[in-house]
């Protein structure tokens, strides 16, 4: 579990396959600090087992699920990051539950200067649409940010200037790949709301029906 606020600004040292799959290796500082072999660290937004430390990085593993849903394949190096080590029991919740289980790639769409801040609009595939809302969180290469407008296949937010000097979103382009992660929450109500349609009334409310029948309510 994290929570979408950006701890470093790592470099691709090399992203490389491995045998059947791909090794992917970042040279960092901050977020190497208490990190131990099994670790996870939110790299752009996608939850990762740390497989190798040194004192100038780490190394992880890219599954091909991961390599499918995601953009890290396209990285290489000297790409920057986002990196986030997963919450501890005294981590301040600064941002919202972010799970670095990356549901798609958008591809931003524009950029927009209003005074110091940055707007940025970014098309999304229909799968994940129905989750955004406005208002609502989103987090985007890993980073939580708030919803301001929703378009039928795209949305937008906003970075302050704080934000902008310390992600990866600024230093990409109109056309370029961005991983989504919806609000888990909205995945949970859908689910329910399906679940609770399709069963029958007495099992919506909780109630045997063999003991309504049993006692003339049937």
């Amino acid at each position: 579990m994290f929570t979408g606020i950006v701890e470093e600004l790592g470099s691709v040292r090399e992203c490389r396959r491995d045998g059947d799959g791909f090794a992917l290796s970042i040279n960092c500082s901050t977020v190497l600090e208490g990190t131990i072999l099994g670790d996870s660290i939110a790299v752009n937004g996608v939850c990762l087992t740390v497989t190798a430390l040194d004192d100038k990085g780490f190394v992880t593993g890219l599954a091909p699920e991961t390599r499918k849903r995601t953009d890290l394949e396209a990285l290489v190096p000297g790409s920057k990051v986002n990196l986030e080590r997963s919450v501890t029991p005294s981590t301040r919740m600064g941002g919202h539950f972010v799970q670095g289980h990356v549901d798609t790639t958008g591809t931003i769409k524009s950029f927009k200067r209003d005074e110091d801040a940055l707007w940025v609009a970014i098309s999304a595939p229909e799968s994940v649409m129905r989750y955004i809302v406005t208002k609502g969180y989103i987090t985007l290469d890993g980073t939580s940010l708030t919803v301001v407008d929703v378009g039928d296949d795209w949305f937008s937010v906003t970075l302050v200037a704080y934000t902008q000097a310390h992600i990866v979103m600024p230093l990409k382009k109109p056309g370029d790949k961005i991983n989504i992660e919806v609000d888990v929450l909205g995945k949970y109500v859908e689910r329910l709301i399906q679940h609770g349609a399709a069963q029958p009334p007495s099992a919506k409310s909780g109630i045997d029906s063999e003991f309504l029948k049993e006692n003339g309510y049937d």
